[in-house]
């Protein structure tokens, strides 16, 4: 799309009558899916930090008449958020306003703005789960998102299924089992659980046949799906249109600090007038950041 003022050149049919219609500018938007899967909250600083606390190990057995172990408490990594700003804008002629027989088209420009924004918006959260595996995203541990070694005083520790393997009945309970075996900084069992699935468009359907199918899918046998019966995935599926790879998925937990969106300022539409060439201009602006704190918020595959 060319940049710099729209003129009266821009939209020639806009300055005589007889246009039926405009259309192409706006669509109906899909209901915002990034909070459904993020934890949104609001800063008031340039950054925020979220500092991991090591918990301690187990206790050995004390001697009679020996004193306790003592251990020490130090603070583990650091994971900082940095809110930046998102805008884009548009200027318009004086003759271009002055000469437009049809207000829709102004209109629409505003609608437009409005859905580039959400749709940025939309994408750098989508992203955090399109670079799950992508060397160079890494989180406050120094690994990426999703990887079988992310360090630990315990030793490491995975959230990727291993081997690979596409979106399954199989697939999912093995996910499932991984998650409730996940353990804290220092080897301590914890109880997370997963909530719920995070699919592309291209395996919502296939998702919903394993999870809701009253026996299990894609067999002869007379078995119950458990996924179904004991609600593994209590909050269902998730379908994000904003996932690039059709075929990974990923299984949220109820990890409390996991994937985080950090609002910062929310968004704001403004208009101006140039003083020497009498264009108008208008804008809008956003200030956020997304990504994640605690690993254990997820566990997935990349697909095979």
């Amino acid at each position: 799309m060319p940049a710099g003022p729209i003129t009266t050149g821009a939209h020639p049919k806009a300055l005589w009558p007889g246009v039926w219609n405009w259309f192409g500018a706006s669509y109906d938007e899909h209901p915002e899916e990034f909070s459904q899967v993020f934890d949104v909250e609001t800063s008031t600083k340039n950054f925020e930090e979220d500092v991991q606390m090591n918990g301690f190990g187990l206790a050995p057995v004390k001697d009679q008449g020996k004193g306790v172990d003592y251990v020490g408490h130090v603070q583990g990594w650091v994971k900082r958020y940095i809110p930046v700003v998102y805008g884009l804008g548009y200027i318009v002629t004086r003759e271009e306003l002055d000469d437009n027989l049809y207000e829709e088209v102004s209109r629409k420009r505003a609608q437009a703005l409005a859905f580039a924004m959400r749709q940025t918006k939309e994408i750098v959260h989508a992203n955090v789960l399109n670079r799950a595996t992508t060397a160079a995203y890494t989180g406050g541990d120094g690994s990426v998102l999703m990887v079988a070694t992310h360090p630990s005083d315990a030793g490491t520790w995975s959230n990727i299924l291993a081997p690979a393997a596409d979106i399954s009945e199989d697939a999912l309970e093995d996910l499932c089992t991984q998650v409730m075996g996940f353990t804290d900084n220092q080897g301590n069992k914890i109880n997370l659980m997963p909530r719920c699935v995070i699919v592309p468009r291209q395996l919502w359907f296939e998702t919903n046949r394993i999870l809701y199918s009253a026996l299990q899918n894609d067999t002869a046998n007379n078995a119950l799906n458990v996924l179904k019966s004991t609600s593994a995935l209590p909050d269902g599926i998730k379908m994000n249109h904003y996932l690039t790879d059709t075929d990974a998925y990923f299984v949220k937990t109820n990890c409390p600090r996991g994937l985080i969106s950090v609002k910062r300022r929310a968004i704001e539409f403004t208009k101006d007038n140039e003083f020497s060439t009498e264009n108008a201009l208008a804008k809008a602006t956003e200030r956020y950041d997304a990504g994640w704190t605690d690993p254990r918020c997820l566990c997935g595959s990349p697909g095979a």
